[in-house]
């Protein structure tokens, strides 16, 4: 059965024991995997599990590629299908998979509820790594949970993968002959790794190699989860203790070959189901929270001086706009290289002509403190990046590419009444471009704005602006989308020693339209844990589509009848500052 056919069957069962079921359906809003519905499928198991007290305790399964759905690796397409449980009270958790040493989805947990219960169901469209799918190898999830007094909540997992059959209608799906991970290569765990330091990794190319594109995988956790919250640190000792951390709100994710910068990214703002108010966050999670987005960059341009046989160092990096470029602890980086090479098997010739690139953005800050104590600090950042390379294939062919990356930053942060209340606006926004003789072959124009008000009384209240729009073209390897997404949300929650509740609202606007025709529309609000409003429509929407299509059950009955206040485990607020717990998520 599809994944979404899945979904839609879990719902009509649930609405058929509406008096007696309420339990509650989490989502992330995103477009549902755009696929050839009508090819042949064949779906498989990877893996089940109950992640209860997991931290070091990843699942590791072996996988062999299904030989029923057509020859191997000539599929169509490849989704992934993640479906948990959870029922008590639990923080949101980071989940890694990776396969064959290559991170393939981050993702996080809601926070369950008590009683009957959550679920949630993801669908992610994995075709890109069907080189990978390919071959057998060993698949890993990594989902470091605990259990203790006031943590029970345990996140009971299935992972299925459906494989796509290709046809003459359906073609075999565009991939790269080589993927090359950038990760800490072991067999147990998850394959990120912890910045700071700086993590390299010496790679060896094929010589034939022609085309190198690079995605990227980073989410900053720990005492980086709210990096955006952060002040520069000029400004830290003017604030009450415990308020705000520093080395300031600006971050900048970097790939490195052999020491000299081949591209970079000012990363997305994804707030996790526990971070600052959970109750804004159910049962709709923040955008980008159960599939974090990745980040696209063209590293053609070394094929030159990566094909000489020899291994080269390929680092990764965040930095700050502090003078001494460094952050806190800790933020989870991955990555692989998408390598095409030259059928002739003739090694590859060429130069890089031209390197314009600063090894970091140009930063400045500004910042006062009021006769009052009132705070205001501004941190805004641009980066310009060219190079351009001539590449002489085994075979002849001569591309001349050049990759261009412009960015702009800007956060403004007002600490007001003895810092009680926190309010920042922030912008991030810009252009990647990649030509090959004078055609686009990868593209990335995003606008990444971020807006909270926080008043951090009892109880904790906020409210948040947050989009993300992108039309991105990855590689020539993968489909071109245009995303625009608005997600406006109010919450308060209250820490208690018997038990955190709270309410909150959350209003999305989602469109997703790609070169190859799909579109997906939908309009979503959602208020005291219920769907108040749902529609959705274009060639990739359910057909048919539910009146409520995810929601808690019992959003049929009067909402007099529900109640008021939802309670809750986690809540993680700006400054490194837990709840009554203790305990730090993600």
């Amino acid at each position: 059965m599809h994944g979404l056919q899945r979904v839609l069957a879990f719902f009509l069962l649930s609405c058929s024991y509406l008096t007696a079921a309420t339990v509650l359906v989490n989502f992330q809003v995103a477009q549902p995997p755009p696929v050839p519905k009508d090819a042949k499928q064949c779906t498989i198991q990877i893996l089940q599990r109950d992640f209860a007290f997991s931290f070091g305790l990843a699942e590791v399964v072996q996988f062999a590629p299904p030989t029923d759905c057509g020859p191997v690796g000539s599929w169509a397409a490849v989704t992934l299908n993640f479906t948990v449980t959870s029922n008590g009270t639990q923080f949101d958790r980071l989940g890694i998979f990776t396969f064959q040493n290559v991170e393939i989805w981050r993702t996080s947990t809601p926070e369950p509820t008590r009683g009957d219960g959550i679920i949630w169901t993801y669908e992610k469209d994995v075709t890109r790594y069907i080189p990978l799918f390919a071959k057998p190898g060993t698949f890993i999830l990594q989902l470091d949970n605990l259990i203790q007094t006031g943590l029970d909540g345990i996140y009971s997992t299935v992972l299925h993968a459906t494989f796509y059959a290709s046809s003459p209608k359906h073609p075999p799906a565009k991939k790269a002959d080589v993927l090359i991970p950038i990760s800490n290569l072991r067999n147990d765990t998850g394959n990120d790794v912890s910045v700071p330091p700086a993590f390299s990794l010496n790679v060896t190319v094929p010589q034939n190699a022609v085309e190198i594109y690079a995605e990227l995988y980073a989410s900053g956790n720990g005492n980086e989860e709210f990096w955006y919250f952060n002040t520069a640190n000029k400004f830290v000792s003017s604030l009450p203790a415990g308020v705000t951390l520093g080395q300031g709100p600006f971050r900048e994710v970097r790939i490195l070959v052999d020491a000299r910068v081949a591209g970079t990214a000012y990363p997305y703002a994804t707030i996790f189901t526990g971070g600052v108010i959970p109750s804004s966050w159910r049962p709709i999670s923040a955008y980008g929270a159960l599939d974090l987005p990745t980040y696209f960059l063209d590293l053609t341009p070394f094929v030159p001086i990566l094909t000489d046989g020899k291994p080269h160092t390929i680092s990764l990096d965040v930095t700050s706009a502090e003078d001494d470029h460094t952050i806190l602890q800790n933020w989870f980086l991955s990555g692989v290289l998408q390598v095409v090479t030259d059928p002739s098997g003739r090694p590859t010739r060429g130069s890089m002509t031209r390197y314009s690139v600063q090894p970091f953005s140009q930063t400045k800050t500004n910042g006062n403190v009021a006769d009052n104590g009132d705070v205001v600090v501004t941190v805004s950042a641009t980066r310009s990046l060219r190079i351009e390379s001539t590449i002489i294939s085994g075979s002849g062919k001569v591309n001349k590419v050049v990759w261009t990356q412009n960015m702009q930053y800007e956060n403004t942060q007002n600490f007001l009444d003895d810092a009680s209340i926190q309010d920042f606006v922030q912008s991030a926004s810009g252009t990647f471009r990649s030509t090959h003789n004078g055609i686009t072959v990868v593209e990335d124009q995003f606008s990444y704005p971020l807006s909270i008000n926080l008043t951090l009384l009892d109880p904790i209240k906020s409210t948040f602006d947050h989009s993300y729009n992108r039309k991105l073209l990855p590689s020539p390897l993968i489909v071109a989308s245009d995303i625009q997404e608005r997600q406006t949300a109010t919450g308060f929650f209250t820490l208690s020693p018997n038990g955190n509740f709270g309410n909150g609202t959350n209003s999305n606007t989602f469109s997703y339209v790609d070169a190859a025709g799909n579109t997906y529309f939908r309009t979503v609000n959602a208020a005291l844990n219920n769907i108040t409003l749902d529609h959705q429509s274009g060639t990739l929407a359910p057909s048919p589509v539910p009146a409520v299509s995810s929601a808690r059950v019992i959003v049929q009955q009067p909402l007099g009848l529900l109640p008021s206040e939802d309670t809750f485990g986690g809540a993680r607020l700006p400054g490194g500052r837990g709840n009554t717990v203790g305990e730090t998520a993600n």
